[in-house]
């Protein structure tokens, strides 16, 4: 476009489906797409305040999401309103579809969250995991998640995502 058209940012609607169904659904920025991972932006979408005891969403916090089309997982960067980043989510995830402008997810229970100084890494919602019965449903896919989350947390603690993200 040139300097003097407006210039407006693609957006897509993510969608966070869990147990068959539609969890949330809230629109974003669509940052990239290289055809593998899938980079978006979005206000904390969730209602009110969460608090985790180990860091709290609120109103405000802007998450910078990270999906991967061949990935079971997303990395989600949590900045705070004033900028200062808070740390890292990351959802087990079946790989993410991009379709239309809908990016469908589909959580698998399990989370990990490391802290911005790298001090707290946590496994997080095991428990969830493994009342679902996807070990017993779909022990490929449960499978597939575990190891995921090993990943991760071995990223994580051997200091951060630099690897998985530019």
């Amino acid at each position: 476009m040139s300097a003097n058209s407006a210039e407006t940012a693609a957006r897509v609607e993510v969608v966070l489906v869990k147990g068959g169904r539609t969890k949330i659904r809230y629109p974003a920025e669509l940052l990239a797409d290289d055809g593998v991972r899938v980079s978006v932006r979005a206000p904390w979408a969730g209602g009110g305040v969460r608090d985790f005891g180990f860091v709290r969403f609120e109103a405000g916090d802007v998450f910078t999401e990270h999906y991967w089309r061949d990935r079971w997982y997303s990395v989600k960067e949590v900045r705070a309103g004033d900028g200062s980043l808070k740390g890292w989510y990351c959802d087990i995830t079946r790989p993410a579809v991009l379709s239309g402008t809908e990016l469908v997810v589909e959580d698998l229970d399990l989370d990990l969250w490391r802290s911005a100084d790298g001090t707290d890494v946590r496994r997080l919602d095991e428990d969830e995991f493994a009342e679902s019965g996807l070990a017993e449903t779909d022990p490929e896919a449960a499978s597939a998640a575990v190891a995921a989350l090993d990943e991760l947390e071995a990223l994580a603690r051997e200091g951060g995502f630099e690897k998985l993200l530019p």
